[in-house]
């Protein structure tokens, strides 16, 4: 499992530095390399529950800001998000952070899972 959480770690770290051309950048490079923190807390044998509990929080309150833009955007047919980022299409970017939202979920609830206290 070390080996596992070690690649997800370096995952998290190049998750952040992609987001240079983000038009909010440091709100994402601060969270992927937050969840990059948790898993290398996770392979020291420091994360406990107590402590991934807030951050599961969080990060589930902020991806609950973003349903109305994934409904909108699925009531739009779901059109493709693999574009060019438009003003005149702001889903493209919403649907993406829900994404990265949910990303960052998957990861701290598999976080959880490996914990026993």
């Amino acid at each position: 499992m070390k080996t596992v959480n070690i690649i997800c770690a370096l995952l998290f770290v190049i998750f952040a530095v992609v987001q240079y051309n983000d038009p909010d950048p440091w709100t994402w490079i601060a969270a992927y390399i937050y969840v990059a923190l948790l898993f290398i807390l996770q392979i020291r044998g420091i994360l406990t529950k107590k402590m991934l509990l807030p951050s599961l929080v969080i990060f589930g309150i902020w991806g609950l800001t973003f349903i109305p833009d994934f409904l909108a955007w699925l009531q739009m047919g779901a059109p493709n998000i693999a574009g060019e980022m438009k003003t005149e299409e702001p889903h493209i970017e919403l649907v993406r952070e829900f994404g990265g939202l949910i990303i960052c979920l998957a990861a701290m609830t598999f976080l959880w899972r490996q914990q026993k206290n």
